[in-house]
């Protein structure tokens, strides 16, 4: 059984998400000397959430491709869309009041709910035969 487009689709955002997250990274630690030490400390915990968040979703992509039946009914693809827009949502707006102060409303909370949503999706896909 082969990787589908749909766990391709994971393991590449996750290797993107990944690259993002060691730049910021870098940027912390070289280039963002002028931010206060509590907004360094808020881009900090950005890249950690990124960071994990990656491996999730490779994660999410190899075990997607062990699973049978339909994408749709794969909860492991769901779990890869939950972490991948509550990445996009969470750190843009961590990433985003750090760096730009922009007030992001509701954009975090969203983002850190869908996270949490597909940790959950994830630990439902190994328990559904």
């Amino acid at each position: 059984m082969g990787f589908t487009r749909m766990d391709r689709l994971w393991v590449g955002l996750g290797g993107l998400t990944g690259l993002i997250a060691v730049a910021m990274a870098a940027a912390a630690a070289h280039a963002l000397n002028f931010l206060s030490p509590a907004m360094l400390h808020v881009v900090e915990s950005g890249v950690q959430m990124q960071g994990w968040h990656a491996l999730a979703l490779v994660a999410c992509g190899v075990w997607a491709q062990r699973r049978d039946g339909p994408a749709w009914r794969n909860l492991a693809h769901w779990a890869g869309a939950a972490f991948a827009l509550g990445t996009l949502l969470f750190c843009g707006a961590v990433y985003g009041l750090a760096l730009g102060g922009l007030a992001t409303g509701p954009m975090a909370p969203i983002g850190g709910t869908l996270l949490m949503l597909g940790w959950l999706l994830l630990a439902l896909s190994a328990l559904r035969r």
